[in-house]
């Protein structure tokens, strides 16, 4: 659905990889990007309600959700974010795309929540939650929107061992916005992400994995998972250079909130790349130029 005087802005809502929260630290990855009149959530990490709310969002005109894949950084809170919108007066159908294994999560979810929902139908007069969210499975390709103003499509990228994680590219016409998703160096995103205006890619410190794998305590597992599944901060760089992107946004950053890593590493080891390059946080606000 079309929502009247949008601007075209891309927010930052949740800026770290993992789903780890830290005192005064950043939440784990969501993002909002208003663009030709839809309001599209691109996964839903903890905090992402909260996010919204402190972006001007009105939770009850909620229109579509992206999910990339089936980590907890990326879906712990869709479930809570689409039941605070009803609760908040959600009355319209709301379009959810996400690999296969959305449905099950969303079923249980609402499975769990049984009682609390068939109360508030009873008590309150509200519609049936089960009714407004329509779950639509994400492949290759042209995501099916309906909308002759804002196209959509999707790439699977490599993020073992995680089979279904789609990269997502937004364009209307004169910009265009590409989120990497969850994923190793994939040399095939740069096609995808042909000369778009923004690239949104996860990136990922050398120095930063040992640190982080200092502190969790899982050794040698946690660092073969960093390393052959997530993309290094020069590697983002390259893509982006590849690509011919405008502007490269850091995004789900490991690490995100540990200190003695600050903004100047980043840039740093993403010289490369010689465009604008912007590191997330939470809140960040990018509009369309």
């Amino acid at each position: 659905m079309k929502l009247q005087g949008l601007e075209d802005r891309l927010v930052i809502l949740g800026s770290k990889g993992g789903p780890a929260i830290r005192p005064g630290g950043p939440s784990p990855t969501s993002s909002l990007l208003e663009i030709g009149g839809r309001r599209c959530i691109v996964d839903c990490g903890l905090g992402v309600t909260r996010g919204l709310i402190e972006a001007g969002v009105v939770l009850k005109d909620l229109d579509l959700v992206f999910i990339t894949h089936m980590h907890s950084d990326h879906i712990l809170e869709l479930g809570p974010l689409l039941h605070t919108a009803w609760t908040t007066g959600l009355n319209r159908q709301v379009k959810v795309f996400g690999p296969p294994d959305l449905m099950e999560y969303w079923d249980g979810f609402l499975n769990s929540m049984r009682y609390d929902i068939d109360l508030r139908i009873d008590d309150e007069g509200r519609p049936d939650l089960r009714d407004l969210i329509e779950i639509h499975l994400l492949q290759e390709g042209e995501v099916p929107l309906g909308d002759d103003v804002v196209n959509v499509s999707a790439l699977r990228v490599d993020h073992p061992p995680v089979v279904d994680c789609f990269a997502l590219r937004f364009d209307i016409e004169g910009w265009s916005v590409v989120f990497s998703a969850d994923t190793a160096y994939f040399p095939p995103l740069a096609d995808f992400a042909k000369d778009c205006d923004l690239l949104v890619h996860e990136a990922m410190l050398a120095r930063g994995v040992e640190k982080i794998v200092e502190i969790t305590g899982n050794g040698e597992r946690l660092r073969e998972h960093l390393l052959a599944s997530h993309t290094m901060a020069p590697d983002a760089a390259r893509v982006a250079v590849s690509a011919a992107a405008k502007k490269l946004v850091l995004h789900h950053l490991i690490p995100a909130d540990l200190p003695g890593f600050e903004k100047e590493e980043w840039l740093e080891a993403t010289k490369a790349f010689t465009g604008e390059t912007i590191v997330s946080h939470d809140g960040l606000t990018i509009k369309r130029s």
